[in-house]
């Protein structure tokens, strides 16, 4: 899994375009639907002759706890000195804190135990699974789950503009997959088989043009 949100950057290569609100490279690329997510992965698997894709819902929230079962991968609350959401809200014991009003620079918060940034707040991340109203019939080997209305798609992680209790680990919601947003954007995981070492680093680092 990218250890940072896909940046304008990055996207701007790839794509050769940046629709994002808040232009910055180092920044992730937002207001991007699914449909463009998908397109995305396509294209970076075309170009590098790798597997690309969105991860599924029960990959990103394994890869969100890291090991956890708190709300937060810090624990049983949550401040805006460790990730950017609306900070005019507030998460259990924790006080208020800082409304950004924008995106900031991947990378700028702590990561989790398995070395990922920003995986809650700043901006939500698009999923491959449709979305379904709860888990039973899921599938229990962490594969995308495909049932249900394929039109909605699912979002994980919460973003800059929400209150914190949408950041949690387990939080979920939907839109179309159509829909876009200044706070939608997503990270990708590259299927190991096929592992291109040049190209995951490239994703790893948000100063990276290489993609």
């Amino acid at each position: 899994m990218g250890k940072f949100a896909v940046t304008q950057a990055q996207y701007q290569v790839i794509m050769g375009n940046n629709p994002s609100h808040f232009k910055d490279a180092n920044r992730p690329v937002e207001n991007v639907s699914w449909n463009d997510a998908v397109e995305f992965c396509k294209k970076i698997s075309k170009k590098t002759g790798r597997t690309y894709r969105l991860p599924s819902e029960a990959e990103w929230e394994y890869a969100c706890r890291a090991g956890t079962i708190t709300p937060f991968y810090f624990g049983e609350t949550i401040t805006t000195e460790l990730a950017n959401y609306n900070g005019n809200y507030t998460y259990g014991s924790a006080p208020k804190g800082i409304y950004r009003e924008e995106t900031t620079e991947v990378g700028k918060f702590p990561p989790n135990a398995f070395g990922l940034y920003d995986m809650y707040g700043n901006v939500w991340e698009w999923c491959q699974d449709n979305w379904n109203d709860n888990y039973n019939g899921a599938p229990t080997d962490a594969s995308t789950r495909l049932t249900a209305n394929d039109n909605q798609k699912l979002l994980r992680g919460g973003s800059w503009n929400f209150k914190p209790d949408y950041c949690r680990s387990a939080n979920r919601v939907s839109f179309t997959r159509e829909s876009r947003y200044y706070a939608f954007g997503f990270r990708v995981v590259v299927v190991r088989s096929q592992l291109c070492v040049g190209w995951v680093e490239a994703l790893r680092n948000p100063t990276s043009t290489r993609l």
